[in-house]
Formats: structure tokens, sequence, C-alpha cells
């Protein structure tokens, strides 16, 4: 099993964890907001950054940029690695090991509304953000911007 230096969650015994590369992104509007999605038809949502999955075809930057307007409907360009770190989760009944790298990104347009139906767009502040994400590793990914960005 591959492991980033950074590894957040804790496994279950007897299961077998998946690994996925993926690309989340950290993107800002002005100086006090970040590009979260709302996951879910209704309450109780759940919170991630924007971005997913790797496919064969495509670099992280690429797969950023598609999981962004999939999510979002936003035209991003990443602009710095932040970091990387691992997610162990499990989604849909299936055990994962996110290997995420994420990106600090640069808006570059509002399209259009997210194609993925139960995905919605919504601003809100890095403290907030941090509170809500449901991965530690999207937290830990926003704190460290944010300490960046104030050079903490």
């Amino acid at each position: 099993m591959t492991r980033f230096a950074l590894q957040f969650g804790q496994t279950q015994s007897g299961l077998t964890y998946v690994e996925r590369m993926s690309a989340y992104g950290v993107c800002p509007r002005g100086e006090s907001h970040l590009a979260i999605v709302r996951i879910g038809r209704a309450p109780p949502y759940e919170y991630d950054l924007p971005g997913g999955g790797i496919e064969a075809n495509e670099d992280e930057a690429a797969a950023l940029m598609r999981e962004f307007l999939e999510e979002t409907g936003l035209t991003v360009w990443p602009t710095r690695v932040l970091g990387r770190a691992g997610q162990f989760w499990i989604n849909k009944g299936e055990p994962r090991n996110s290997l995420a790298t994420f990106y600090e990104a640069e808006l570059s347009a509002a399209d259009s509304d997210p194609t993925e139906p139960d995905h919605k767009l919504e601003w809100m502040s890095a403290t907030e953000a941090v509170t809500k994400v449901r991965h530690e590793a999207h937290a830990w990914a926003i704190l460290h911007w944010l300490r960046a960005r104030r050079g903490v």
C-alpha cells in the first residue's frame, strides 16, 4: 500500500483499501471565500474541496480542471502544489485510500452549473470550510493554504 508523508483517517481491520490518485483544489475568490462543493440532494450534506480521481488519460492538472468544471461549473487553472496527503475512507461501501495532490487554483471563469446533479458550489470562509469539509486531508490543505497566505 502506497502512503504519502501525511496520512489521514483510520483503517478498519479486515478491509482492503483501494488506492486512488486524485487532485483537489483550494480556489479563493477575493481574500475571504473559497469554492467548496456541497454534496447531496437533501440534508445532511457533505462538503469537499472540488476535485476527485485522476483518469488514466489525465495528468493531475487536467483532472483538477475537469473535476472543478463538473462539480462547480468553474474553470480554474492550478497555480501551485500545496502538498500531498492520503485519506482513508469508505465511499459507497468501498474502502479507499485517496492519494491526493492539493493545488492552489486560480479562478478563470464561472462557466455554468455543475454537471453532477447532487453537487452544488458554495463560497465560504476558510474557517467555515475547515469545520465543514468531511475529510481531514481537505481541512489540512485549507489550513496549509491559509497559513502560507498569511505568512505564518
